[in-house]
C-alpha cells in the first residue's frame, strides 16, 4: 500500500526527529505529529525554531524545511489517527514504580492508552509501528486490543525500534547503521512491513534496512543497548581498579580499544550513564529473564545497572572524602547536568544523583547546563522524593552562567562533556573560588596538567 498519511503519537525525544526526518525526505508524505502537552507543541510551532522542546544539533533546520509544508504539530489526536494510514506510537514507557515489576519491568499504560485510542477513532485499515522502546511481545498485547474492537477495521502492528543516541539524532537518522523493521510473517504482515520499507528507502540504501520477525525487532532493541551498557560498566569497573593500581584508564581504554575485536566505542570511563534507553531496556531484560525462570541471565545483566550506580555512588563519596569529610554548608558547582552533550534530555543523568546524595550531607549545590533549564532541574531532584520540593530549592540554585555558577564555590564537579568547558577562562575561575580550589572531572573531559599549574587540586576518574 503507498502511504500518504503519517501520524506519530508523542512528540518527544525519538517522535520529534524521527518524524521530521521523514517529512524533509519524503514531502509528498503529510507527517503530523500530536500531544496532549499543550507547551510542549507550542513550542514546536514556535516562529522561532531555535525554540523548539527538543535540543538536537541540525534539527532546528530540519524543522524549518518541512514544518507547514507538510509537518505539522497538533493536539487534535483523533483527527490525526483518523485521517492516518500509518501510525507512529512513541509515547514515554518509563520503568514502572509500582506493582508487578516494580523497579524493572516496563509501564506500558501510555502504550495501552494509545492502543485503545486509536482502536476507537479508526474507521479505515491501519499500519500501527511500535516506535517507543518495549518489552519483547508488546506487539501481541497492542494487536489483541486493536482486533477485538468489533468494528471490522484490520490493523498490522510492525516493530521499528530506534537507535539514535542523543547528540547526533539527526546524523543518526540521516545516516543510519541499519534500519529494523520486525512484523508479521503473513502476506499482510510483508504488505505492511514493504509500505514502510518504502519509506525509509527514499533516502536509506536498501541494504541497510534489516527486516525480521516482530520478537526478534523488539528484542534486538534491548539487546543493542544492553551490550553497550555493558561496555560502559565493563571499563567504569576498571576505572576505580586503575585509581588503586597507579594504572590510567584512557591508557587502558586506548590499549583494548585498538584490538579490532574489541573497538573504541563506549570505552570511555565516566562518571556512568544515564539516559532514556540504558538503564530502563535492561531492566526490562532482567525482568523478562526472571519471568522466564533464568535467573542467572538476569542476575548477569543486572550486574551492568549495579555497575553504574556504584560508580555515581562513588564519585560523590570521593568528593565528600576529599573535602575533609563533610560538604555541609559548602558551596559545591556542577558543570552540567543533561545526561550527555549536544542534548537537553536529563533522564537518569549521573548529575541527578550525585546531586542527591550530596544534599543529604547539606551541601549548597550550584547548577550551570548550558541546554537544560532550571524548572527541569528541580523536577528531576523532586521526581526522587528524596526531600520536599523547599529543601530542594533551598539546596540549590541554577546559574545563568558558569562564572557565577563558580564564584565562592570550594569544588567543581564536572558532570557533562560539554565542549565548551574546555574554553573557559580557567584562571578567572580559580581567582574567584574559595581555596584549595578543587575539580572532579567526571567526565575526563579537562588539560590536568593546565588546571594543576593555576593552582586547582584535579581528580578525574580512573587515574
Amino acid at each position: 500500500m503507498e502511504v500518504k498519511n503519517i501520524c506519530c503519537i508523542g512528540a518527544g525525544y525519538v517522535g520529534g526527529p524521527t518524524m521530521a526526518i521523514i517529512a524533509q525526505k519524503c514531502p509528498n508524505i503529510k507527517v503530523t505529529v500530536v500531544d496532549l502537552n499543550e507547551k510542549r507543541i507550542a513550542a514546536w510551532n514556535d516562529p522561532n525554531v531555535e525554540n523548539i522542546p527538543i535540543y538536537e544539533p541540525g534539527l532546528a533546520s530540519v524543522v524549518a524545511e518541512a514544518r507547514g509544508r507538510n509537518l505539522f504539530f497538533s493536539t487534535e489526536v483523533d483527527k490525526a489517527i483518523d485521517e492516518a494510514d500509518m501510525i507512529f506510537i512513541s509515547v514515554n514507557t518509563p520503568t514502572k514504580t509500582y506493582g508487578v515489576g516494580k523497579g524493572m519491568a516496563a509501564d506500558l499504560k501510555y502504550i495501552e492508552l494509545c492502543a485503545r485510542q486509536i482502536a476507537q477513532v479508526s474507521k479505515t485499515d491501519k499500519i500501527v509501528v511500535e516506535k517507543s522502546t518495549l518489552p519483547v511481545r508488546t506487539a501481541s498485547a497492542i494487536k489483541d486490543i486493536l482486533d477485538h474492537t468489533g468494528n471490522g477495521v484490520q490493523f498490522q502492528i510492525l516493530s521499528n525500534p530506534e537507535f539514535l543516541a542523543e547528540g547526533t539524532a539527526v546524523e543518526d537518522l540521516h545516516n543510519p547503521d541499519r534500519v529494523l523493521i520486525g512484523g508479521d510473517t503473513t502476506p499482510e504482515g510483508h504488505k505492511a512491513i514493504q509500505a514502510l520499507v518504502d519509506i525509509y528507502a527514499n533516502w536509506v540504501p536498501k541494504d541497510k534496512i534489516l527486516t525480521t520477525n516482530v520478537w526478534s525487532s523488539e528484542l534486538s532493541k534491548l539487546t543493542a543497548n544492553a551490550f553497550l551498557a555493558q561496555r560502559v560498566s565493563s571499563i567504569n569497573a576498571m576505572s576505580e581498579l586503575c585509581e588503586k593500581t597507579g594504572a590510567d584508564v584512557n591508557e587502558v581504554a586506548k590499549a583494548i580499544g585498538m584490538d579490532s575485536r574489541i573497538g573504541p566505542k563506549f570505552l570511555k570511563s565516566s562518571v556512568g550513564f544515564g539516559g532514556s534507553c540504558f538503564q530502563k531496556d535492561i531492566l526490562n531484560l532482567v525482568y523478562i529473564a526472571k519471568s522466564y525462570g533464568l535467573n542467572e541471565v538476569a542476575d548477569y545483566w543486572e550486574q551492568v545497572i549495579i555497575m553504574n550506580d556504584h560508580q555515581k555512588r562513588r564519585f560523590a563519596k570521593n568528593i565528600i572524602s576529599t573535602l575533609y569529610n563533610t560538604v555541609s554548608g559548602k558551596k559545591i558547582t556542577f558543570l552540567g547536568w543533561a545526561f550527555k552533550k549536544d542534548t537537553n534530555d536529563t533522564r537518569e543523568s549521573a548529575a541527578i544523583y550525585v546531586a542527591d546524595d550530596l544534599l543529604s550531607e547539606h551541601a549548597h549545590i550550584s547548577v550551570f547546563d548550558p541546554k537544560v533549564e532550571e524548572e527541569q532541574i528541580y523536577f528531576d531532584l523532586n521526581y526522587l522524593d528524596t526531600r520536599s520540593e523547599s529543601e530542594n530549592k533551598q539546596g540549590v540554585i541554577v546559574a545563568k552562567d558558569a562564572y557565577t555558577a563558580c564564584k565562592d564555590s570550594h569544588a567543581i564537579a564536572v558532570l557533562t562533556e560539554w565542549d565548551e568547558f574546555r574554553t573557559y577562562d580557567w584562571q578567572r575561575i580559580y581567582d574567584n573560588m574559595l581555596k584549595p580550589a578543587f575539580v572532579f572531572d567526571g567526565r575526563n573531559l579537562l588539560n590536568k596538567n593546565e588546571l594543576e599549574k593555576i593552582g586547582f587540586i584535579y581528580q578525574s576518574i580512573g587515574s
